[in-house]
């Protein structure tokens, strides 16, 4: 009988390999353990365990701040880091030290491989991270960036104060949550130009229409920009109190020779104009509201239609729909025309509450340029 040869060890497979094995780890403690076998397992699974951090309580981010510190070297290792923690879970020896919040601000600026940052932190570490973005060398490799500082009250931070990374060059994806920023925008003297984002979303912020039109001349090829809030803002919105839907539709001019997606969930944002968008030639995707499109009722009757973008491919509409007599019988008549208006439109999609009036299903049963889809 021909005994059975031993398997391998760990040890002795190709790096290529073990990296592999311990990549698919499922915790890290066991990805810790498997670092203190051997000098060799170390020196292979060092780069792996340091590849993903995620600081879900502040006394282990800075714990880790200060081992950066002695170590510089690992923080090139780091691709991605989380930071995610509520402000009641900040003690009160974070901020009694200004040099404590520096010094993670620099070991942050060692990460010069960081390619995902998301930041869910208290307002207090606000001004501190933002220095980060003051200059393109720190995060050379940044392509995500996910920002969102918790105010004690509730409130909107102050986008001011990390304004700068919409200068950062090597930046794709940006998500701003609950910030705000007032008609002066960016104000630095020395402006970016040819930023490499391509994908914006702005959740439940309060953005000066004007500011944004500034913000939205730096990229550019800006494909997509996704802006949503509540119905009912709280706290009551201040910067864009008074904006309508035609406003923003100027602000995102700045980029309409690339965006090729735009979704607004902003219920508020109301107007009185139907949209002209014959100049977002690029656009192929469309998702607001249907009195934000056509404009809402005004007290004398008007019969211009939406000036639709040319090669739109899909329109999409948040429910409910058709609530507004006048702009039903606005939906209708450009369902009717939709082969002049938008010849490409393949896709029609009714989403969310609400009962969809008969006029509109029975325009839309009679198109034959599109499909109508209701969720």
């Amino acid at each position: 009988m021909v005994a059975t040869p031993p398997p391998p060890a760990l040890d002795s497979l190709p790096d290529e390999i073990i990296i592999q094995i311990l990549s698919h780890l499922p915790l890290q403690r066991d990805l810790s353990a498997t670092s203190l076998v051997s000098w060799h397992l170390y020196s292979v699974a060092v780069p792996v365990l340091y590849k993903s951090i995620l600081f879900d309580q502040p006394k282990h981010h800075f714990t880790f701040s200060e081992s950066l510190a002695k170590r510089p070297r690992r923080g090139s290792l780091i691709q991605d880091m989380r930071l995610e923690y509520p402000s009641s879970e900040v003690s009160d020896f974070i901020f009694k030290r200004e040099s404590r919040i520096d010094g993670f601000s620099h070991t942050i600026s060692t990460m010069s491989n960081l390619e995902l940052l998301e930041v869910s932190v208290p307002e207090g570490l606000c001004h501190g991270i933002g220095t980060l973005f003051n200059g393109p060398f720190d995060l050379a490799c940044l392509k995500t960036c996910s920002l969102f500082y918790q105010c004690e009250d509730g409130g909107y931070w102050d986008l001011k104060e990390n304004i700068h990374i919409f200068g950062h060059p090597t930046l794709e994806t940006l998500t701003i949550t609950r910030a705000r920023l007032d008609e002066k925008g960016f104000e630095s003297v020395e402006q970016p130009s040819e930023t490499a984002l391509t994908s914006l979303k702005l959740i439940e912020c309060d953005i000066n229409d004007e500011a944004l039109s500034e913000l939205l001349l730096f990229p550019d090829a800006l494909k997509e920009i996704t802006i949503t809030h509540s119905a009912d803002p709280s706290p009551p919105l201040e910067e864009s109190a008074d904006a309508t839907m035609h406003d923003y539709l100027l602000a995102l001019k700045s980029a309409n020779h690339s965006l090729e997606y735009i979704s607004i969930d902003f219920p508020s944002l109301a107007g009185n104009k139907a949209l002209r968008m014959r100049d977002f030639e690029e656009l192929k995707t469309l998702h607001l509201r249907d009195y934000q499109l056509f404009g809402k009722s005004s007290s004398s009757p008007r019969l211009h239609s939406v000036a639709l973008p040319p090669n739109l491919e899909t329109l999409k509409f948040w429910g409910p729909t058709g609530e507004d007599e006048e702009v039903a019988e606005l939906f209708c008549y450009e369902i009717e025309n939709m082969g002049i208006m938008a010849r490409n439109l393949k896709h029609m999609v009714i989403e969310g509450p609400g009962m969809i009036p008969e006029n509109i299903l029975e325009a839309c049963k009679k198109a034959e340029s599109f499909e109508l889809a209701v969720r």
